[in-house]
């Protein structure tokens, strides 16, 4: 029997086409987590509508039914002002959807995600200063996959990280202290983990080792595999 879900909140993380007319949508649901949802005959003259409104970064209520993987888009509606993004606020926001694709399962909830996407969204919809916004979202995107940042105790010794000393980050152990770790690996200051570990963003000259760390990190759990996205703020 098919399972029916109605008027969920979602957002459409990618889309690609599908057979002649439809296209096959992965999106982020508040309940369900990641879902691939088929949009039949979106392509054609006649879905014309829904084909505007199946927009990534758009919030909206989705009604779909199906069984295990994959699911047939009943309806879609708009559920907020569908407000534009452009230049690095917009490329930030496909970065954090290009995370979600490759690090999240179908069928895994996460409602809690999905409340810090939807945040992450508003906040760069308000051209808010993205780094910040990034870094959040990345750490509650880690926290929730069980891979949460180590960020206020060494790594081998359990002392409390302290300000002026530099450390390497080891995705598999934390901060270990510059002289004992591998030196393939970037140098972080204390100072640095302990205003992410508050997510504290005041002190702009820390923002560049925070995205050093944070990308070194999530390149270790994509087995090293780049992101595509990231060529967009290359050539910004």
């Amino acid at each position: 029997m098919a399972h029916q879900v109605l008027l969920q909140p979602a957002y459409v993380l990618h889309q690609r086409a599908y057979r002649n007319t439809s296209a096959l949508l992965e999106v982020l649901t508040r309940d369900h987590g990641r879902v691939g949802v088929i949009a039949k005959g979106v392509k054609a003259k006649s879905g014309a509508a829904y084909r505007g409104l199946l927009q990534p970064f758009a919030r909206l209520l989705l009604s779909y039914s199906g069984r295990q993987d994959l699911h047939t888009l009943i309806s879609a509606e708009a559920a907020d002002d569908h407000a534009r993004l452009s230049g690095q606020p917009l490329f930030s926001a496909f970065y954090l959807n290009e995370l979600l694709m490759r690090l999240l399962h179908r069928g895994d909830a996460h409602e809690r995600l999905f409340h810090d996407y939807d945040e992450a969204l508003a906040s760069l919809k308000r051209a808010e200063e993205c780094e910040p916004v990034l870094r959040r979202f990345e750490m509650a995107l880690l926290q929730e996959l069980g891979y949460g940042l180590q960020l206020e105790t060494e790594a081998l010794s359990g002392n409390p990280i302290e300000n002026g000393r530099l450390y390497y980050y080891d995705p598999q152990r934390g901060p270990v202290p510059a002289r004992v770790a591998d030196s393939r690996l970037p140098t972080i200051s204390g100072a640095c983990l302990r205003a992410l570990a508050q997510s504290d963003f005041s002190e702009r000259r820390y923002w560049p080792e925070m995205k050093t760390l944070m990308r070194g990190v999530i390149t270790h759990y994509m087995d090293g595999r780049p992101l595509r996205s990231r060529e967009l703020f290359l050539k910004e």
